[in-house]
């Protein structure tokens, strides 16, 4: 059975602090997340910020302690607010009518203390050891994180909605059709080392996977082998990642989401090169892939599907993809 993990550490600054969290909030560690606002009330705390940029999840009873707390503070003239919470949080706020009396704007941050005022509670459920070490990036006010297979299933319609307002009014919508979308996402996620990345504020604005093939062949159960000849020839590189689907919002500031998102799924997966399949007459999604640094290769034929697709490839190297 694989347990949660939930890193607490506390920054004391006089009255205030700083609680950063890492991990998720669930079962196993809520009684932690309990005990370490308590602890803080006990203290004599009168404004507890609680840093929520690198949680992956909160679930319902992790809300309840939350507002169980704030509403314990309230009485003592205490304050409880979070910053930075994922899109799978904001959305649980917002259903259960919360946001108003937990989320605030971000506000001035504690002001780094001395090497007394540091308590690192370091407190954690036991952790699992088939946990990958991949930690939430943030950058920009932007954070990239990697989901499991069961939060990428809890996300997947919030990922078809992004998908599907990134090409709204384009003519690529003809070949984006909502119910495709959420069938290649389900049918990626039972591949062998699936990855999907989401980029996010306090929404989801972009998302990417995909998974690897190998040179050994031990991917022709979910990949026709003629495809890893094609892309050996048209390369000569026999290990890829087949990246289904990049998705990125349409708005100019976040114009680069797509790729980081790219190539932080390639350095996941410890693979230098990267593969898509578009529909020929897709003329929009080939712009998109090749405004991200993509090289269109052109069509092939000899593949599964009614029409041959343009094959698309992009290095992580900095190096033009070869063709011969």
């Amino acid at each position: 059975m694989a347990f949660a993990r939930l890193d607490i550490h506390r920054r004391n600054r006089g009255e205030r602090t700083l609680v950063t969290l890492a991990g998720d909030i669930g079962p196993a560690t809520t009684p932690l997340l309990r005990a370490a606002v308590e602890q803080c009330l006990l203290d004599g705390v009168t404004v507890i910020d609680i840093d929520m940029t690198t949680v992956g999840s909160c679930d319902a009873r992790g809300l309840d302690v939350l507002l169980s707390a704030s509403r314990r503070a309230s009485r003592v003239h205490a304050r409880l607010r979070l910053h930075h919470p994922c899109a799978q949080i904001t959305r649980l706020l917002d259903t259960t009518g919360s946001t108003s009396l937990l989320l605030t704007a971000p506000v001035s941050p504690v002001p780094p203390a001395a090497s007394g005022d540091l308590m690192s509670t370091a407190t954690r459920a036991p952790e699992d050891p088939a946990r990958r070490p991949d930690q939430p990036v943030l950058r920009d006010g932007i954070r990239l994180r990697r989901l499991t297979r069961w939060q990428a299933e809890d996300m997947r319609e919030d990922i078809a909605d992004l998908a599907a307002e990134s090409v709204a009014g384009t003519a690529g919508e003809a070949y984006h059709d909502r119910g495709d979308f959420l069938h290649r996402l389900a049918v990626t996620a039972h591949r062998p080392r699936f990855a999907l990345l989401v980029a996010e504020t306090t929404v989801l604005i972009g998302c990417a996977f995909g998974c690897p093939v190998d040179p050994d062949g031990s991917d022709r159960r979910w990949f026709d082998g003629t495809l890893q000849e094609i892309i050996q020839r048209l390369t000569s590189r026999a290990r890829f990642v087949v990246l289904t689907q990049v998705v990125a919002h349409p708005h100019a500031q976040h114009r680069d989401i797509a790729r980081r998102l790219q190539q932080r799924l390639l350095t996941d997966l410890r693979s230098s090169l990267g593969v898509t399949l578009l529909h020929p007459a897709d003329q929009a999604g080939q712009a998109a892939f090749s405004s991200w640094g993509w090289q269109n290769m052109g069509e092939v034929v000899g593949l599964p599907g009614p029409v041959a697709p343009c094959v698309l490839t992009l290095s992580s190297e900095g190096q033009p993809s070869a063709r011969r």
